[in-house]
């Protein structure tokens, strides 16, 4: 089978985005050409584990991470669990791997200041400030993912009710309630949106001067330009704005199970990787409150 078909159900019935769908594309491609060179062979549903075994040992010898690794692997994975569900393949070939051992990878959030400090630097006399100024208070206030943010529609967003309605992932919807000051702050990119002087291509939210959606990169590099004149972090993504959200509101003493659901997530243990950052708040209250650490 193509993967042409694979593509499309990622696309169409599990909501990926072109960048996922890319990397997918091109891990599938390279398995497929590792076969050809060292099995003289093409056809993946003929592959046996020993073969995907060799050219994992392959991956690793040639000094690429375990972590890069086992998402390349992932992808194989999800394209036989495709070839299961549509009937052209009984047991995938990866039923008993397992994945290689990675070190926790801990991101480091953004201060309150440093949040703070980008928000207070917009100039909102301009489209592109009263935007950008926008897409951050989305991101840090609501946790949302980067496609989420940019698949916005103008409909989804209800300041009337303080709601905004989210996409996420295999298509699963979900609410989000939205601060007050956001609210102003969407009333105020809906007036500089409409004032534009252009034709609308779509119904996205977001969009450049010219009318036309954002793309992924887009939005990577406005939170990328502005965090980085404040902060120090290597990492200065939309994806540490989401981490920050999360480690934030448990430091505040936010439910994980609320947390879990305000940002989509379909299991409690991937929110759990945001606890971490809250162990420090934690023990410092810990440290205060507990009647044992009292001195006479």
């Amino acid at each position: 089978m193509p993967f042409s078909q694979f593509l499309d159900y990622l696309h169409l019935e599990k909501n990926y985005s072109a960048h996922t769908l890319t990397a997918y594309k091109a891990d599938l491609s390279a398995f497929q050409n590792f076969l050809k060179e060292e099995f003289d062979s093409e056809d993946l549903t003929e592959v046996n584990y020993p073969q995907i075994r060799t050219w994992i040992v392959s991956l690793v010898e040639s000094g690429i991470s375990n972590r890069s690794v086992n998402r390349k692997v992932s992808s194989l994975k999800a394209y036989y669990r495709f070839l299961q569900k549509t009937g052209h393949m009984e047991i995938s070939p990866l039923a008993k791997h397992r994945a290689l051992k990675t070190p926790v990878k801990v991101q480091v959030p953004f201060s309150e200041k440093e949040v703070k400090q980008v928000l207070d630097s917009f100039e909102t006399d301009t489209f592109v400030g009263i935007r950008d100024k926008l897409i951050v208070e989305l991101f840090y206030t609501t946790g949302l993912r980067r496609i989420e943010l940019i698949n916005i529609k103008a409909g989804e967003i209800d300041e009337e009710n303080q709601v905004i309605k989210v996409l996420g992932k295999r298509n699963k919807e979900r609410y989000i309630p939205l601060l007050a000051s956001v609210c102003e702050s969407v009333k105020a990119y809906r007036s500089a949106r409409k004032a534009l002087e252009v034709s609308l291509n779509g119904n996205h939210f977001f969009i450049s001067e010219s009318g036309v959606k954002l793309s992924e990169s887009f939005v990577y590099r406005i939170i990328n330009n502005y965090f980085s004149k404040v902060s120090g972090k290597l990492k200065t993504s939309p994806h540490i704005l989401r981490h920050s959200f999360a480690t934030h509101l448990l430091n505040q003493g936010a439910n994980l199970n609320a947390v879990k659901e305000l940002l989509g997530h379909s299991s409690l243990a991937s929110t759990q990787v945001y606890t971490h950052n809250s162990i420090a708040e934690l023990s410092k209250v810990h440290k205060m409150a507990h009647p044992r650490n009292k001195k006479d």
